[in-house]
This record gives C-alpha cells, sequence and structure tokens, in this order.
C-alpha cells in the first residue's frame, strides 16, 4: 500500500532531524526508487520545506552574483524574519550565480522575491513600454 504524501512528509521531516544530511538523502534516494516513487521528489521536498517553515525552522536560498558579506546575511535574515515572524530558527544557504548582474534572489518556502537588477530594469521596460 502506497504511503499518503502527507504522511511521508511527517516520516521525512523526523527522519532529516535524526539523521546526518547526507544519510539523510541516501535514505530518501533510496525509499523513493524502491517504491517507484522518484517522480515525487520535488513535491515532497517544497512539502518538506512548507511543513519545517510551519514549525519553526525556515530555510532560505538567496541567490546572488558573488558571496554576501556577513552584515548583508545578516540584513536578509532580519527580513526574513518580518516575513515570517514564527520562524523560531532562519538558516540561509548562499546560490553564486554569476550571470546575476546584481542583486539577489531569495527563494523561500513559499514564494521567490526577486530582487535583482535584471528584474527591477525589465519592471522599468513595461512601466516605460507604453511610452
Amino acid at each position: 500500500m502506497k504511503l499518503p504524501r502527507n504522511e511521508l512528509v511527517l516520516i521525512l521531516a523526523k527522519l532529516s532531524q535524526e539523521l546526518p544530511a547526507k544519510k539523510f538523502a541516501q535514505e530518501v534516494a533510496s525509499y523513493l526508487l524502491s517504491e517507484n516513487r522518484t517522480g515525487e521528489l520535488d513535491s515532497l521536498g517544497r512539502d518538506l520545506v512548507n511543513y519545517r517553515a510551519m514549525s519553526g525552522l525556515v530555510e532560505v536560498t538567496v541567490v546572488s552574483a558573488r558571496q554576501l558579506s556577513s552584515a548583508a546575511l545578516t540584513e536578509v535574515k532580519s527580513q526574513v524574519k518580518q516575513i515570517y515572524p514564527k520562524a523560531r530558527r532562519i538558516i540561509i544557504n548562499q546560490r553564486i550565480d554569476e550571470e546575476q548582474i546584481g542583486g539577489l534572489r531569495l527563494e523561500l518556502p513559499d514564494r521567490q522575491l526577486d530582487l535583482t537588477l535584471r528584474s527591477k530594469l525589465n519592471q522599468l521596460k513595461q512601466l516605460t513600454a507604453g511610452n
């Protein structure tokens, strides 16, 4: 019998706290392969991140052109805390995208905030397109 996804997410949330990251990833991959459920990996990942956020652990990915300073990371954390006031813990992962001109993109559990220069230029372009 196939375990419903919402129950599987609860089990994964518990396992993610008990196992080291590498072992957790191996266990999840093994289960999904053995149960022929590999197509559910993305949705399970999103569900797990959302569950963790509702439980007070918010994980954010910051995408920028360069490594951010500790002051910038502190500011990002402060902004995330405003979006998720009930967050007891905020984890920030950085990802470098050298194709970005400037600014950053925040990938949050339930949304994405595009604060890149390219996004701002595109908004300006759309505003001036009618003139």
